[in-house]
């Protein structure tokens, strides 16, 4: 799990300094839109759009443009999209197995736009089942580190409800679970006065494959351009890399 926390690291803070906002804002809106159509507008009785919608506020993404796409997604207003939700799988350089989850409305320009991303930064995609059997769905909840909130103060707040273990990322904590236990997980948190950046459930890789600076460039390159298609919502790679290794990548 290092690999992973430390690329967890990685996107958090991408994600906090991340200038293609309209890009970001966009795929926040579109998580929201699909779950509001999958189990209905009401975020008191779907958590999953409970938890969309946190995140795209907690990203700043206006009220109401959350509330015109639960609506659009609810059928309560014309304009929504048929979105369906596509796995594409591959390997990036040195053999790293990589898991592109996209949400589309084209399945051929998500594919075409995949498959370019892959060729063009030294990966090739996969067949089906060649790489996800490599990883696991886990529930993932991010908790911002501030007084009083400490890894033992969330291990302790999350224990009962299915956290398995607490991964320091720096500026926030991040709470595995299984994913059947991601609600429950999030929710004694909440009980517990403890805020959270995001909630939802992930592919986390069972083991990595450790790689060099340049290394870490390459797969890294293939990542960007994977989340750089408006179709992808999240790419998940088994690398991994030492604290120098990163270190050295964010001098660059």
């Amino acid at each position: 799990m290092s690999g992973h926390s430390k690329w967890a690291t990685t996107k958090h803070k991408k994600a906090a300094i991340d200038a293609k906002r309209g890009k970001l804002f966009a795929k926040l809106i579109k998580n929201i839109e699909v779950a509001a159509r999958t189990g209905g507008g009401d975020p008191a009785g779907n958590p999953t759009l409970y938890d969309a919608i946190q995140k795209a506020k907690k990203s700043s993404v206006p009220n109401n443009n959350i509330d015109n796409a639960v609506k659009r997604g609810a059928g309560l207003v014309a304009g929504g999209a048929d979105y369906q939700t596509i796995m594409y799988e591959g390997y990036g350089n040195g053999g790293i197995a990589v898991l592109v989850e996209c949400l589309t409305d084209n399945r051929n320009r998500a594919a075409a736009e995949v498959r370019t991303a892959f060729s063009r930064n030294g990966g090739q995609m996969a067949d089906p089942g060649s790489v996800s059997y490599l990883f696991t769905r886990k529930g993932v909840v991010i908790v911002p580190v501030s007084e009083g909130v400490t890894e033992d103060a969330v291990f302790e707040a999350a224990l009962d409800a299915g956290a398995e273990e607490i991964n320091d990322l720096g500026d926030a904590l991040e709470v595995i679970s299984e994913a059947t236990d991601l609600v429950p997980v999030r929710a004694a948190l909440q009980e517990a006065g403890i805020d959270y950046d995001s909630a939802e459930v992930q592919f986390v890789p069972a083991t990595q494959i450790e790689v060099d600076a340049e290394g870490a460039r390459k797969i890294l390159r293939l990542i960007e351009a994977l989340e750089d298609s408006d179709d992808v919502q999240n790419v998940f790679a088994n690398f991994d890399a030492s604290d120098e290794v990163m270190a050295e990548l964010e001098e660059d």
